[in-house]
């Protein structure tokens, strides 16, 4: 097996476009939830979201371009464009072959699947877009980074709701590992802030509805919380094999060294409350990376800001930590991010790199009223200094779907 680096990272985010502004935003503790643009919400129980309000289409877009490209493969390719110059790999001297991508999304674009079935409606078959599917299904995100840059390795898109850009990235460590790739562009992308999504959320009753307070209206693991906050947004990694990284004096993040993943099998939107699989997940990325409960290690937390996950994801780490889980500095950045869906594994990945290159950890905000039954230290309200040299990200998703991802500081 191969060792595995991240080289490059790039990021759209309701709290920032950039890695740059992203990082220096989630340690201010800054929110990027506030009342619904894209839509008028008047009539929706949930009238908040965290939406990308600064965006501007890649540097490679045309007019035409704009008008073609879902908001998700906008993201994907803004987000990939910056991981990739971050890197600063050089496409022209590597075999196409050798350099894949895999992202993720959960959904795609429903912005055009309501547009187009306005449009059959009223107007009838025939004047149904042309662009219509390829503007509207999730491996377009894939397909349209690897036309563009030029990447004819494996490339397919992982859909496993809220651990789908997670996955993306274990997958991509494993490709790479096992030797079928140097480098892999992967993570995960989501643009779905539109009257059919949010309304979709809010039927499932998933959604806050501290409308009036919107900035405050996401609080992982505070005994207040009422539901998640709905946001969009991608993160985007350049993973690559680590001789290769090292021979061309690559700036390395940190060494992804374990990936568990496993599945719930228990219900299509709750959590098994015993966390069984979520246990397992993140035992099994400790045990693949040769990390034990008692390093000194950092988690970022799925933390929806909803009973039920919160509550379970306590009692998994509780599990896999035992005596040492309250001393293990936690924090969710959905208290500043909302929930990007398919893309909150691949931006909380990044969150986990930047936090050990810094050696700061982000705060989880908001957490005012603690709850008995979530009472472990989630890093609360304020950015805090860590010297650990382990970071272990989870994301759970609809469904059951469980993926973890460990990263150690590169020795």
């Amino acid at each position: 097996m191969k060792r595995v680096v991240v080289t490059g990272c790039g990021v759209v985010s309701p709290v920032g476009v950039g890695k740059g502004l992203f990082w220096d935003s989630l340690l201010k503790g800054k929110s990027g939830v506030g009342k619904i643009t894209h839509f008028d919400a008047a009539e929706f129980d949930s009238q908040i979201a965290g939406e990308v309000n600064d965006f501007t289409p890649p540097s490679f877009f045309s007019s035409k371009d704009n008008r073609r490209t879902p908001r998700f493969v906008q993201f994907a390719l803004k987000a990939a464009e910056e991981a990739l110059a971050e890197s600063g790999i050089d496409l022209e001297r590597i075999d196409p072959y050798q350099i894949g991508t895999i992202i993720g999304s959960g959904v795609g674009s429903l912005e055009t699947i309501e547009k187009e079935h306005k449009v059959l409606l009223e107007r009838g078959p025939k004047k149904l877009s042309p662009f219509m599917i390829p503007m509207l299904i999730t491996n377009e995100a894939p397909g349209h980074v690897a036309i563009h840059f030029g990447l004819k390795g494996v490339n397919f898109c992982t859909v496993t709701a809220c651990a789908s850009g997670a996955h993306a990235i274990g997958e991509a460590y494993r490709t790479v590992a096992q030797g079928k790739a140097l480098a892999m562009v992967c993570g995960g992308t989501e643009a779905c802030i539109v009257p059919l999504g949010v309304g979709g959320f809010c039927a499932l009753k998933a959604l806050s509805k501290r409308n009036n307070e919107p900035q405050r209206a996401s609080r992982p693991f505070d005994k207040e919380r009422d539901g998640f906050i709905m946001a969009e947004g991608a993160g985007i990694i350049v993973l690559e094999e680590f001789e290769h990284a090292s021979k061309r004096g690559a700036h390395i993040y940190c060494e992804l060294s374990g990936y568990g993943a496993t599945c719930d099998a228990y219900h299509i939107t709750a959590p098994d409350p015993e966390g069984g699989a979520a246990i397992k997940s993140m035992s099994d990325a400790m045990r693949e990376a040769g990390v034990s409960s008692q390093e000194n290690i950092y988690i970022n937390a799925h933390g929806t800001s909803t009973q039920l996950n919160d509550k379970m994801e306590t009692k998994a780490i509780k599990s896999v930590f035992g005596t040492r889980a309250k001393e293990i500095p936690i924090s969710s950045i959905k208290s500043m991010t909302g929930h990007t869906l398919g893309a909150a594994g691949a931006i909380e990945f990044i969150a986990c790199c930047l936090a050990l290159e810094n050696k700061i950890i982000p705060p989880t905000i908001n957490y005012e009223n603690p709850d008995p039954e979530c009472d472990l230290d989630y890093t609360p309200n304020e950015a805090l200094n860590f010297e650990g040299e382990v970071a272990l990200s989870n994301s759970l998703g609809f469904g059951g779907h469980n993926a973890s991802l460990l990263v150690k500081k590169i020795k």
